[in-house]
């Protein structure tokens, strides 16, 4: 098999814009720098919602550079978060959209406006664009409209759509494109359909689920996925198919075990992150209380406390 050839950075910064979490009290650590507490109510606070954004910086040789991962939900979060933190985007070398999900696109308008550049590269796969709905076991529907493409040509993105792997800085970040399927047990996503004409059909698969992985110079992998909606043993997998690199370093991002949809595959989930036997583990969005509790209970050394405004460095 053909391998992505990732050139190792000297070091990686991620910096959690939107969580679904905001603690204003965890401590810091090696790994993990904590936002200055405080407790005035004139200060501006960081918010957490239901949704997922991360900022990374890669180093090489001296030099940073910058993409976004996701934009969060709504259109303020990730952009008031960043006026919290004082941080700068105006070098941003692009933007990865994970999926086509609102809780990871709806940001999107306000970080490209943010910039302020013509012709930020957007890399997404193509089924971003699908018009869905989740129907929940009791007949609930709710709507999961995609990215709009007319207001994003407005402000001059340059879209790049892919099903496959894709480069930025330099082959020192990869975007995974669609991950391959290989788990027995870890089911998608049941409950998703997709508009087809006047009709719905199943979209179980979620094809346009993607992640990110930066090689860090002598430590492995780094494999970031905001949801997992893939599996998050086929998203680890697949980051060590697709570079070749076998020692995993870290994991940042959703595994999607959350709900009673989901819960049935924590186990074997856990069981299969334990064999991997990551450095760093840093679940956060819609992993769920219930797998998060025990990835922490069973990989103490391992596990760190995602929160909005962490910066981990690797």
């Amino acid at each position: 098999m053909t391998t992505t050839a990732l050139l190792p950075v000297d070091a990686l910064e991620v910096v959690i814009l939107v969580d679904n979490v905001s603690d204003a009290l965890l401590a810091s650590s090696d790994v993990a720098r904590r936002p200055v507490l405080s407790l005035s109510p004139e200060r501006e606070q960081l918010l957490a919602e239901h949704g997922y954004s991360l900022l990374l910086t890669v180093e090489r040789d001296g030099t940073r550079h910058s993409i976004l991962y996701d934009a969060g939900f709504s259109r303020v979060a990730a952009l008031h978060n960043l006026d919290v933190l004082g941080v700068k985007i105006n070098e941003l070398r692009a933007i990865v959209l994970s999926h086509g999900h609102g809780d990871h696109h709806g940001g999107l308008l306000g970080m490209v406006s943010r910039v302020g550049r013509h012709g930020l590269p957007l890399v997404l796969h193509p089924d971003a664009w699908l018009d869905r709905k989740i129907v929940f076991p009791d007949g609930r529907e709710v709507a999961a409209p995609p990215p709009s493409h007319n207001d994003l040509d407005r402000e001059n993105v340059e879209l790049i759509e892919e099903r496959g792997p894709t480069m930025l800085i330099d082959s020192s970040v990869l975007v995974t494109g669609q991950v391959e399927r290989r788990t027995d047990f870890e089911p998608g996503f049941p409950i998703q359909y997709r508009r087809r004409g006047r009709d719905w059909e199943p979209d179980y698969m979620v094809w346009d689920d993607q992640g990110v992985i930066v090689h860090v110079r002598d430590k492995g992998l780094v494999v970031m996925s905001s949801c997992s909606h893939s599996g998050v043993i086929n998203v680890l997998w697949n980051a060590q198919r697709l570079t070749g690199v076998q020692r995993l370093h870290a994991f940042v991002g959703g595994c999607h075990l959350s709900g009673a949809i989901m819960e049935p595959v924590i186990q074997r989930t856990v069981e299969e992150i334990g064999a991997l036997r990551l450095d760093h583990l840093i679940p956060g969005h819609c992993t769920g209380w219930r797998a998060t509790h025990q990835l922490a209970r069973l990989f103490p050394d391992a596990f760190v406390q995602s929160s909005v405004g962490t910066m981990l460095r690797f």
